[in-house]
Formats: C-alpha cells, structure tokens, sequence
C-alpha cells in the first residue's frame, strides 16, 4: 500500500529506516536504508538523532532519523513512515497535529498467520514472534488517528487513500 500512495501522491516522500542489518543484494545504501554499524546505530541514539528506533528480537536494529524527516519536510513534502506502534505512537507525541498515525489491522490473527505462511519467508520460530507481536500491537490500534482493518486489499486501500487526502487537505488550509 505504501508504494500506491507514493505513486498516487507526488507530495509524499518515504522515509529511509537505518538499520543494522547488511544489506539484501542489490539493496543500496541511502535508498534502500541507511546501513550503519551496530557502534554507528549506538552513537546516533546517545546523540538522540532518531524520532524513534527498535531492537528486534534477531538483535537487529531499525530506527528513524529525524534528520532524514526534516530534510523531506524542509522541501515541502509530507512524510511516510513505516514503523511499529510504540515508534508510531512516539512519532505522533514529537509532531501531533502535523502526523496522522494509521494502524492497518490483520481481520484476525488467524488470517494473518495464513497470510505469513504463504509467504514462506518465516521460519516456524519467527513466524510465532510475528503473531505474537501482532497480538500486543493490535491493543494500540484505538490510540491512531484512523484504523483499517486489511480484510480486502482494494477497499483498505481506498480507506487509507481518503484519510490521506483528508489530511493533505486540511494540512494546507
């Protein structure tokens, strides 16, 4: 969904994550994400140069620079951020009323553990972390701004696309 409403609004830039993950081939540093070292990740958090990061349970870590947001926002250009819901929810504490926060809900935990095996990019051991994660993370939904839930990919799609321009709109007047 995220690369539709890039494709559908020119006003709105994607957010590069950093990460402390190598890179996947042909996954380009700046583009793809900001490759840093777990030293260079340490630093930047002590310096408090993210709006907000996450250490998965693989170790691995992911976060949000907010330098990399404000340059996009000095341009002109709204936002878009894919993070979980404690990052989301800080995202919204440091900028309020100038960040819409929208949580995309499984229909059930069932179907998104269907949805995950057909994948098959899961190990059984990542898979179970995933829909545990999922459940914790479905009690936040009431504190976004719009919730959807994904039982039919065109009709969330639609729902998402409106709140959007919704908030474009009244972002400008």
């Amino acid at each position: 969904m995220a690369k539709r409403l890039l494709r559908d609004f020119s006003s709105i830039r994607f957010s590069v994550s950093a990460t402390t993950r190598p890179p996947r081939p042909g996954e380009v540093d700046g583009v793809d994400y900001h490759f840093l070292t777990k030293k260079q990740f340490k630093e930047k958090i002590e310096r408090n140069e993210f709006l907000e990061w996450e250490t998965f349970y693989n170790g691995t870590m992911y976060g949000t620079l907010e330098a990399s947001v404000e340059y996009e926002r000095n341009k002109g250009y709204f936002v878009m951020l894919d993070v979980d819901v404690l990052g989301a929810l800080n995202v919204k504490k440091t900028y309020g009323e100038e960040a819409m926060s929208i949580f995309i809900s499984p229909p059930s935990i069932s179907v998104l553990e269907q949805r995950l095996r057909s994948r098959a990019t899961e190990s059984d051991e990542t898979l179970l972390l995933r829909l545990d994660r999922a459940k914790r993370e479905i009690k936040y939904a009431h504190r976004f701004d719009v919730e959807v839930v994904n039982d039919d990919l065109e009709s969330a799609y639609k729902k998402i696309k409106s709140a959007v321009e919704l908030f474009i709109t009244n972002s400008k007047s």
